[in-house]
């Protein structure tokens, strides 16, 4: 991007006293830089900004579409994320059909296909027969079609049958790597279609936090893209972070494109993802030279290809080639068979998860399986252990589900020696020695007793993880030594550390110890939803966190609310219901979380004081009934301050936006509440417009403006 003033944040007039035109073109220039470092850091993996350079360019061009909504245009990069749910998908027709590929998976049968092919084609091509063959990596995702009007983005389409798929449009928008306006002018109508997929760090991710709320496993990052692209909230899709390649153009021919690569060239330069390993060769020989090299170079990819697709790259012989009823014979996908390996089972452990969980993990021989040593398979539970018949000093066959999540396929029985015992679950807990206990419906054993070790120490890595109360610094080892050490039993005892209990612990002076404590005091401000979410109730993540918070708006409405109630709430369901309220029924749990509320922790459910018994506040309620959200980080006062402010003039502070929203309050470095605002037409203020609201209401002259919040240095790095 330009190095020029005007185009850093806060380059130009932000819109405070801006005119129509001059804001119309800092909009302009802003949305420039916007989508340039999008293309550079989604498309072409070369970024040029720096992230809180990029917020903040991003932040600044909502605030300038906010104050003026009529200069807001459905390609602008804030158009991204938007809408409210919807009810369900519309069905839609393909332009043209969309075929599935043939597959084959050696090179004879890649081999006798292009043989097949070419005798269908006999008389129709050159003496010297097919030459030409664009190779290009089968990524593993799922097959949309995108189309475009004057190079805008108008609808995405899902495969579905070939004929007709599902509308997800607004679902597509949210994939930053997709161009909602090409960069160079395409008049008309243009149907692009290409591969939604998961990286792999972020598929492991989502896993990890599917596994934390106890909820069944993706088996692979395609299963996991199609169920993000399905959701009927587009703010969920855009949590998943899915990725876009495209790869094909129906109409090439009649837009003077003559092979496959120049054709993936052309959408490059329009500014759509391509991947960089497509190749164009001479001969199958080739070919086969190319698959050869991908079988081990792909698991350096950072997204999970299953084989090579092989197409003729002169786009006259396709319709000399053909066509079967299903696929075409003017391409072909060479399939990789799934790496199996095998390796010894050394033995069996059992870990005990956040809840209680025993989950038996197979320990084996090391072996380099898709491109990464693996040393560890999860057993899952009893059940899955009989059915394998698993028994320690196995041979066992191994492989990676997606190339991700190593997996045992079978025993092999044949080199089984002394017949070694079945493998059984203990019946205590094998770190504090409780009896297990199975939940009704449920094949897993759990450690019934709160106390566990095991189940402390996994509690306080899902309460500081950054999901939860976000308290950098406190890691895996730290955590450990604070369990072991007695210093925290509970989650509540991490408001009781000072500088000295932690200064004396491994790898913790006391410049690390200060700002560690200085991290979980920072924690408190967190909001009531990441609090919830963070208390590790099962089933409960943070998106539920939010709907209870939102029906509830606290802990004492919580704390006496029924199964029923709590089922009531839009996205809750009868399981969570129950979930909720056993821990809140918890004996222990009451404690701790009334403890917590002592320790300033911000979900204080007390009722907002009346206007008599607040001298500071006169009879008028200017925001009774209304419905208030505040979103970014706050300079005069903290969130909690805020929010109570707004109960004693009557209004309800909540956590997340809708339609019911009756304003939002917008801070520094706002998330995605703002961009959901923006989508719905909510109306938005900036802080210190709020201020000025509530000023004739108030005789202290903002006590808390003198105030501001603390700043705390992430120490997320720090030895543990």
């Amino acid at each position: 991007m330009p190095d020029r003033d005007d185009l850093r944040p806060g380059g130009g007039n932000n819109g405070s006293g801006a005119t129509e035109d001059e804001a119309a073109h800092r909009i302009l220039e802003l949305r420039s830089a916007i989508t340039r470092a999008e293309y550079l850091y989604y498309v072409e993996d070369a970024p040029e900004l720096q992230d809180d350079v990029y917020d903040a360019l991003l932040r600044e061009l909502q605030q300038l579409e906010a104050k003026h909504p009529n200069l807001v245009t459905p390609d602008s990069p804030t158009r991204r994320v938007g809408g409210a749910p919807r009810e369900g998908f519309v069905k839609v027709a393909h332009l043209s059909p969309m075929l599935s590929l043939d597959n084959v998976f050696s090179e004879e049968e890649l081999r006798a296909f292009w043989a097949r092919s070419l005798r269908e084609a006999e008389g129709h091509l050159w003496r010297d027969g097919l030459r030409g063959f664009a190779c290009e990596l089968k990524i593993d995702g799922l097959a949309v079609s995108l189309l475009y009007e004057d190079g805008l983005f108008v609808r995405g389409a899902t495969r579905g049958d070939g004929l007709v798929g599902e509308d997800v449009t607004a679902n597509l928008r949210t994939l930053r790597g997709l161009p909602l306006a090409l960069r160079k002018t395409v008049p008309g109508r243009l149907e692009v279609r290409g591969e939604v997929y998961m990286r792999r760090e972020d598929f492991a991710a989502l896993n990890e936090e599917r596994e934390e709320r106890e909820e069944p496993l993706f088996a692979n990052p395609r299963n996991a893209a199609a169920g993000a692209l399905r959701q009927l909230d587009p703010a969920v899709t855009a949590s998943r972070k899915l990725r876009f390649f495209a790869y094909f153009v129906p109409d090439a021919i009649q837009r003077g494109l003559a092979g496959q690569i120049e054709t993936l060239e052309w959408l490059r330069d329009l500014g759509f993802p391509v991947q960089d390993s497509s190749r164009r060769v001479e001969s199958l020989d080739q070919v086969c030279a190319f698959i050869a090299h991908w079988k081990e170079a792909r698991f350096s990819l950072p997204y999970v290809t299953d084989g090579v697709v092989i197409k003729a790259d002169d786009l006259r012989l396709w319709d000399v080639l053909g066509r079967t009823a299903k696929a075409p014979r003017w391409a072909v996908a060479f399939k990789y068979p799934a790496e199996e390996k095998r390796t010894l089972l050394r033995e069996i452990v059992v870990s005990v998860g956040r809840t209680g969980t025993l989950t038996p993990v197979a320990i084996l021989e090391p072996v380099h399986l898709a491109g990464t040593v693996v040393q560890r398979a999860s057993l899952h539970n009893q059940d899955e252990v009989a059915r394998k018949d698993v028994r320690v000093g196995d041979y066992v066959w191994v492989r990676k589900a997606g190339e991700i999540i190593p997996e045992i396929v079978r025993v092999d029985r044949d080199a089984r020696k002394d017949d070694p015992p079945p493998f059984l679950l203990p019946r205590t807990c094998p770190v504090c020695g409780s009896p297990v206990v199975t939940l009704p419906d449920e094949v897993a054993l759990r450690c019934p007793n709160r106390s566990c070790p095991a189940q402390i120490k996994e509690g306080l890595r899902h309460f500081a993880s950054r999901s939860g109360m976000d308290i950098r610094g406190l890691g895996e080892k730290l955590v450990d030594q604070l369990v072991e050490r007695n210093l925290v039993r509970n989650l509540a005892d991490l408001y009781d550390l000072r500088t000295e209990d932690l200064a004396g612990l491994e790898r913790m002076g006391e410049t690390s110890a200060r700002k560690l404590v200085a991290a979980i005091e920072a924690s408190r401000r967190r909001p009531p939803a990441r609090l919830l979410a963070a208390l590790g109730i099962r089933h409960v993540g943070s998106r539920t966190a939010e709907l209870i918070v939102e029906r509830f708006r606290g802990m004492e409405a919580l704390l006496t609310a029924t199964e029923e109630e709590l089922a009531a709430v839009d996205g809750v369901g009868p399981r969570i219901a129950a979930s909720v309220r056993a821990f809140v029924e918890d004996p222990e749990n009451r404690i701790m979380l009334r403890r917590l509320r002592e320790k300033g922790v911000a979900w204080e459910m007390e009722a907002a004081s009346s206007p008599e018994e607040d001298a500071d506040f006169p009879m008028e309620r200017p925001f009774l009934g209304m419905r208030i959200v505040f979103t970014g980080d706050l300079e005069r006062a903290t969130r909690g301050e805020v929010e109570e402010l707004v109960k004693r003039l009557g209004g309800v502070p909540t956590s997340s936006v809708s339609a019911k929203t009756s304003f939002v309050v917008v801070g520094r470095n706002p998330g995605s509440k703002f961009q959901k605002a923006t989508a719905l037409g909510c109306r938005i203020v900036s802080e210190e417009e709020f201020w000025q609201m509530i000023k004739p209401f108030r005789n202290d002259d903002f006590p808390f403006a003198a105030s501001p919040a603390p700043e705390v240095e992430d120490v997320s790095g720090l030895p543990e």
